[in-house]
């Protein structure tokens, strides 16, 4: 009976749910890496804009500190939400993952990944903030944000970080540098949508190896 008990206590239910829950999004992914594409332009299938008030600034850069070197997607401007959407995806069910690096901003420092995006109006977001040491997800409908888990981080600037969102139905898996730190339930927005990434305020932020994949 002891290993049974063993087991028991191993696999909880809330630690079985969240590793069966990961087991079905296990599919091919796609990577997107930015270094084919000329410095100062985005890449093909991509919008750069914001949700809110102000100019956002998104463009691909050159930069010898990204993990795959050597060139960047990179947010300088300074809007509310300044947000980039992949517009030729259309997810229900997957996850989306970025690896970020916040470089400047007085303001703010964050970078997130957004899924499940009608427009630029209309989407879930995970993000991390170095001035809040905090990853939070939210949903955003109408142009308003609104909060609804949150988990105590430590966020380094000038450090590349890693954020990742698994997503299925109403269930969210949220996981900083390979760590899970958020499982959570929301109804808000049931159809897919495209991914991208997201910044707030004035935060510089980088962001390379952007990947995501649709569950089989």
């Amino acid at each position: 009976m002891q290993p049974l008990r063993t087991l028991q206590i191993l696999f909880a239910p809330a630690l079985l749910s969240a590793l069966l829950f990961s087991l079905t999004l296990t599919t091919h992914a796609e990577t997107i890496h930015f270094d084919d594409i000329k410095p100062g332009k985005l890449p093909p299938h991509w919008l750069g804009t914001e949700t809110g008030i102000g100019s956002a600034k998104w463009s691909v850069e050159k930069d010898d500190t990204a993990p795959s070197p050597h060139q960047v997607l990179k947010q300088s401007g300074e809007a509310e939400f300044p947000i980039c959407i992949k517009q030729d995806t259309d997810i229900k069910n997957g996850f989306v993952e970025v690896k970020f690096k916040l470089v400047g901003g007085k303001e703010d420092q964050a970078g997130g990944v957004i899924w499940r995006c009608k427009d630029k109006d209309n989407y879930y977001v995970a993000r991390a903030n170095a001035k809040e040491d905090s990853v939070v997800i939210f949903h955003t409908i109408r142009g308003k944000r609104e909060e609804f888990k949150t988990a105590d981080v430590k966020v380094l600037p000038d450090k590349w970080h890693t954020l990742r969102v698994d997503f299925q139905d109403n269930r969210f898996l949220v996981s900083f540098n390979g760590q899970q730190v958020i499982n959570v339930q929301d109804d808000s927005i049931k159809d897919s949508g495209k991914v991208g990434v997201w910044t707030k305020s004035d935060s510089v932020t980088l962001f390379d190896d952007f990947s995501f994949s649709s569950a089989q």
